[in-house]
């Protein structure tokens, strides 16, 4: 069953919302949601899985199908981290560099992927 669409009427607030001081948890929830719909449309595949716990995880980066146990190609972090690469408040490289991304697999690689464009003109917006 696929899950639903998160609009950007209600994923732009939400990531707003999720970037300012003190966020609250449903905020941070769905603009850890939408942003990874995002990811997931702008890099479509099933190489690598990307997730963010507690809150979702999808596949995305074209290349070979992974169907079956634990993905060969993971990138976890927590929401915090997460948004801010998605805002392009942190690099990949910084945050690699940080060890506040685990990406484990020759393609866990989201350089290129991150910033999300309609997220990080949000950021510039505020």
């Amino acid at each position: 069953m696929a899950r639903a669409r998160i609009s950007a009427e209600v994923g732009e607030p939400a990531v707003l919302a999720a970037l300012a001081p003190e966020p609250d948890r449903s905020s941070i929830a769905t603009a850890v949601r939408y942003t990874l719909q995002l990811l997931a449309e702008r890099a479509e595949g099933n190489t690598v899985e990307v997730r963010v716990p507690p809150f979702g995880a999808v596949q995305c980066i074209p290349g070979p199908r992974h169907t079956r146990g634990t993905p060969p190609n993971v990138v976890e972090t927590d929401p915090a981290t997460w948004l801010a690469l998605a805002a392009g408040s942190l690099t990949w490289s910084e945050a690699m560099a940080g060890a506040r991304v685990h990406a484990s697999g020759t393609r866990a690689d989201l350089e290129g992927f991150v910033p999300l464009p309609p997220v990080a003109a949000l950021g510039r917006a505020e």
